[in-house]
Order: structure tokens, then C-alpha cells, then sequence
């Protein structure tokens, strides 16, 4: 049986197999050299003391300190490699991590948004350059120090064996106690979190309908249950720490009397007794270390966890053969798509082409499936059935970075990033100068971005200058018009204009036609109407009518007329449909992000 392709996370980790063995070459060295401070004091003891030879003490004492410089030397080193190895980490899994966190925020509509993925790998990398992961080096070495105890006396072994056993048990006993409190807590943090930065984008809304105080006691209870469960962790944690350490501390003091005592009944030399207590201290600190860095263990764990998981699911795209540079024909067989998530669909099995230059309004009802529709078209809900075809190529075998530049969308909810306008029309590659004034011309905003402080220059975002709504709207249309696309999708590009840029919205559908883009517009103004060549009227996801604009508006007057409804003049280039003003197909949070 064909095993699963490994993810970028598990390669990066076997891509630093070698440094990971090196740490524990180096760990083998450390834990020998560690042992010196125990056998100098033994030799001074059993050697310097009865003999009296300062030569004996000045040879004993260059050989300590050569090899204690050395052992803190291999500590420098071991540390440094594992801040190379959590660097390289990043440097591996950045990428992957940042597109398996867009993919998931892509296929859950939005609903998923979060840099959580990102976090986690910074708080991976964090633990691997801290000082508790190298507890766990340490650790498998104990037996090394046990054996030397044995070589001392039996009964420092057998103290030895029994006191890593109960810290082990103790260990063990920390892991039952506290690991699934703090994972439940994590888990409850990250949800509380990921809730309010949504609130936070919605503060307009929060503050003007009064619910401030609402949110803030969902978010407390929210918040009370996670400290909850991390006070009950870290109390467990607490006791179980301190019991290890008086635990640690009683015992080495034990086997200092326990020295003393077969001292006097001469079973060991004078050394012995305060060597035995040094080595046991330091052979068991690994495990001390252990139980205290704990809390960190466990959430490095939940973090690798919820990193393998999301990289796992993120399936790889494979390399598909370039194209050609889509003309914009664009036809649609037996499509349905639901929003992400959800097996209901929206659009319902519906059919139609548009040629390469054509210009289509699609109209309807509120919920009719619009907006969906627009996603489908550009690729970024995939179809539950049917194909969407550009050019007759599926456009979901289209590779995204090379179909991008072909594509222009506006959404409903425009969002711009930080940076300065022109980065933002040019969609945050090279900046070309020519191509983005052209876009800015030909979507009419041209004069007002000269306006603004520092022209095309001006930075938008947290550092630099809020634009309005209608601004907003207009520069994201200079984004969707930039380097003269194929295929365009508006949905409801006026809704935030007033009348100039309405005007200038007709004047660039009218330039978008000399250029031979193919244009789909989505639209509760009528006036918008009469610049398009044909219109698609969509009602509980299907069509109702579809075809060139004076049949369609033919055909709707001819409906109100049976209606008995004041029918509108096709000539007039409009009609007074319900269009679904303010439309939007899905729940404001499923929407994609621009």
C-alpha cells in the first residue's frame, strides 16, 4: 500500500535531522564533562588532601578548568545550533504555513481567518531555541550517571534508580494532570481570540447599535473558563513541580548522610560523601527540568499538532502545463456551487456562455446567488458539479499565479492592505507606473488620487491616511482594472458612489469594451444597465431569463404586464426589477477575503 506524501512540515523536520543528531553528539559530550566538578572534588579529597602535594592540586585544577571552558563551550554551541535550526524552520515552513492558512480561510469562506498557523510555528521555533528542550537531550543520559554511582557504592546507585523512578513517576503524573487542561485551555484561547479580533473589525456596528457590554460578557465567560483551566493546570503543575524539587532537594541531602554513614563504617573515602550528593543532584536535574518547563512542552506539542493537521490537509497543487493567454470566453455547463462548508447549493445547475468582449449585468432578487456566482467565476469557490470554462480550459486547472494577472474583481466588501495606493493597484507587485495611472484613468479615479497627500505615494492602513467607503470602492476598482485583464467581475461596484463616480463607473464600462475584456457586472442600479450588452436575471439560484439587454428587458416588461404592474420602456435602457439592493448571497462572514 502506497503510503501518504509527507508534508512540508515533517520534511523541514527530517531536512534538520543532522543538526538534531549533533545536539545530541554534543549532549553526549556536555553529560560526560559534567561529571568533572564530581571527580575533581573526588581527587581533591582522596589525592590532595592526604598527600598535601600543591603540585597534585595545580595539575588537577588546570585539567577542571580546561575541561569546564570546553563543556561550556559544547553548551554554546549546542545552544546556537538549535537557534539555527529553529531559523531554518521558519525559513521552510513560512511560506507553506502562511498558504495552508490562506487556503483554510479560502475554503471556509472566511470564516477561518486567522494567522493562528503562524503563531503556533513561532511559538515551535521559541521552544526549540529555549532552554527546556534541552532537558529532554539531557534526560538519556541518566543512565551514565547511575552507572557511576553504582561505581561508588551500591547504595548510591540503588538511591539513584529509586529517585529517577519516583521523578519519572512524577513526570508522568504531570502529564495526566495538567496536559489536557492546558490543551483544553489553548483551544479555548485561540477561539476567544479569533472571535474578538471579528468583533474588533466590526466596531462601527458594535458601538452604534449598543451591544459593546453584550460582547464583552460573551467574551468574559469565554475568558473565565480559560483561566479557569489554566489555573487548574498550573496548580497541578505548581505542586507537582515543587514536590520534584523538595523531592530533589531531601533526597541529595539523604545521600550526603548516607555518604557520611558509610564513611565512618569505612565503605568509602571522604570524597565520596559530598561527591555522591553532587552527582545525584545533577543527574537528576534533567527530570526537574522537565517537569518544570512542562506548560512549554505541552504547548509546543498542540502547536506541532495543529501545524501537522493544517499542512496535512493543505493539498499540494500540482504543476500543470501554462496556457495561453485567455482571450476572456467564458461558458458555464450545468454548474453548482455551494458556499464553502455547506452542502446546500446556491446556484442550481444553470448554463450559459459569455463570448470573449462581452459586457453582462446579472440582476435578481436578494439571496438569488449572485455574489456566489461571482466567486465561481473567477475560481474561488469550486463547483459542487459542472465546470466553468475560460477560454475551454476548466479554469480551476488554470495555475492561480499565472492566471491572476488576467483577472480583475471587485467584491462587495472592498479591503484595502497597508501600503501606498499605487502598491495597492499594482496588487503589491513591481510597481509600474505607466499601468497603474492607465488603471486609475480608466477607472476614473485618477484626479482623486492626485488629491490625496502625497498623490499615488499616499499610504493607507493603521500608518497611514482612512480613506471612505466610495474611495475605498474606486481605488479597488483601479485594482481590478490594472494591467488590462480578460476577465472581470464587479459585484455591486456602486454601491458606495455617489453621482460622479457613477459617471465615471459608465465611462470605464465603455473603455472596458474598447479593450475587448469580457465584463461581468453585478448590480442594483438600473443605470448601470444600459452600458451592458446582455443581461442574466437569477432567481433562487437558477435563470430566469438570460440574453441580449433590450430582449431581457422585453421580456420583464412583458412579465409585469401580466402582472399588472406599470412595465417600463425598453428603450429606456433600464428596467425596474428587483434587483436585490444591498445583496449578498451568504452570512457577512462568509464572504471571501479580498
Amino acid at each position: 500500500m502506497r503510503s501518504a506524501p509527507e508534508n512540508s512540515l515533517k520534511k523541514a523536520l527530517k531536512a534538520c535531522r543532522d543538526s538534531f543528531i549533533s545536539v545530541g553528539f554534543f549532549s553526549f559530550f556536555i553529560n560526560a564533562l559534567m561529571l568533572v566538578p564530581t571527580f575533581y572534588m573526588l581527587q581533591v579529597y582522596e589525592r590532595v588532601i592526604t598527600s598535601g602535594s600543591l603540585t597534585t592540586l595545580a595539575m588537577l585544577t588546570l585539567i577542571m578548568t580546561t575541561l569546564v571552558i570546553t563543556l561550556g563551550s559544547l553548551e554554546w554551541i549546542r545552544s546556537r545550533i538549535m537557534v539555527r535550526v529553529s531559523t531554518r524552520l521558519d525559513v521552510l515552513l513560512g511560506r507553506q504555513v502562511y498558504k495552508a492558512s490562506f487556503k483554510r480561510a479560502l475554503d471556509s469562506g472566511g470564516m477561518d481567518a486567522s494567522a493562528q498557523s503562524l503563531n503556533d510555528l513561532t511559538g515551535l521555533r521559541q521552544f526549540l531555541s529555549g532552554n527546556g528542550l534541552f532537558a529532554f537531550f539531557d534526560a538519556p543520559w541518566l543512565p551514565i550517571y547511575i552507572a557511576v554511582m553504582f561505581l561508588f557504592h551500591p547504595w548510591f546507585g540503588w538511591v539513584a534508580t529509586a529517585s529517577a523512578l519516583l521523578l519519572l513517576a512524577l513526570a508522568f503524573l504531570n502529564e495526566r494532570l495538567t496536559g489536557p487542561a492546558l490543551a483544553q485551555a489553548n483551544k479555548e484561547h485561540i477561539g476567544a481570540t479569533l472571535d474578538t479580533t471579528k468583533n474588533l473589525r466590526n466596531a462601527e456596528v458594535i458601538e452604534s447599535m449598543g451591544m459593546l457590554e453584550t460582547l464583552i460578557d460573551r467574551w468574559g465567560r469565554r475568558q473565565r473558563n480559560v483561566l479557569m483551566l489554566q489555573s487548574l493546570a498550573s496548580d497541578r503543575g505548581a505542586l507537582i513541580s515543587t514536590l520534584s524539587r523538595t523531592f530533589r532537594l531531601l533526597v541529595q541531602s539523604l545521600v550526603l548522610g548516607l555518604g557520611a554513614y558509610l564513611a565512618v563504617d569505612h565503605q568509602v573515602g571522604a570524597g565520596l560523601v559530598f561527591a555522591g550528593a553532587v552527582l545525584l543532584g545533577r543527574a537528576l536535574a534533567p527530570i526537574d527540568l522537565i517537569i518544570g518547563s512542562w506548560k512549554g512542552f505541552i504547548a509546543a506539542r498542540s502547536q506541532y499538532s495543529r501545524l501537522n493537521d493544517i499542512l496535512d490537509k493543505q493539498q499540494a497543487q500540482p504543476e500543470r502545463m501554462p496556457l495561453l493567454a485567455p482571450q476572456g470566453d467564458v461558458r458555464v455547463e450545468n454548474l453548482v456551487v455551494a458556499a464553502p462548508g455547506s452542502r446546500t447549493a446556491i446556484i442550481r445547475n444553470i448554463s450559459f456562455s459569455a463570448p470573449a468582449g462581452c459586457t453582462v449585468g446579472i440582476i435578481g432578487p436578494s439571496a438569488a446567488g449572485k455574489s456566489t456566482l461571482a466567486r465561481a467565476l473567477i475560481g474561488v469557490w469550486p463547483p459542487q458539479l459542472g465546470v466553468i470554462r475560460l477560454d475551454g480550459a476548466d479554469i480551476s486547472a488554470w495555475d492561480k499565479q499565472e492566471l491572476g494577472p488576467y483577472i480583475g474583481y471587485l467584491p462587495q466588501d472592498i479591503e484595502l492592505f497597508e501600503g501606498t495606493v499605487g502598491e495597492n493597484i499594482a496588487r503589491f507587485a513591481e510597481v509600474d507606473s505607466a499601468k497603474v495611472i492607465l488603471a486609475a484613468m480608466t477607472a476614473g479615479v485618477h484626479e482623486m488620487i492626485l488629491q490625496l497627500p502625497d498623490g499615488y505615494d499616499t499610504v493607507l492602513g493603521s500608518e497611514g491616511i482612512m480613506l471612505s467607503a466610495g474611495q475605498r470602492q474606486r481605488i479597488g476598482l483601479a485594482r481590478a482594472l490594472y494591467g488590462n485583464p480578460r476577465l472581470i467581475v464587479l459585484d455591486e461596484p456602486n454601491s458606495n458612489l455617489d453621482d460622479v463616480g457613477d459617471r465615471a463607473l459608465a465611462a470605464a464600462v465603455q473603455q472596458l469594451k474598447l479593450t475587448g475584456a469580457t465584463l461581468f457586472v453585478i448590480t442594483h442600479r438600473t443605470n448601470i444597465v444600459s452600458q451592458l450588452d446582455r443581461l442574466m436575471v437569477l432567481n433562487a439560484g437558477v435563470i430566469s431569463v438570460y440574453g441580449p439587454r433590450e430582449h431581457v428587458l422585453a421580456e420583464l416588461n412583458a412579465q409585469r404586464q401580466q402582472a399588472q404592474t406599470p412595465a417600463v420602456p425598453a428603450s429606456s435602457g433600464a428596467a425596474s426589477v428587483d434587483t436585490g439592493k444591498g445583496d449578498s448571497d451568504e452570512p457577512r462572514g462568509a464572504h471571501s477575503p479580498n
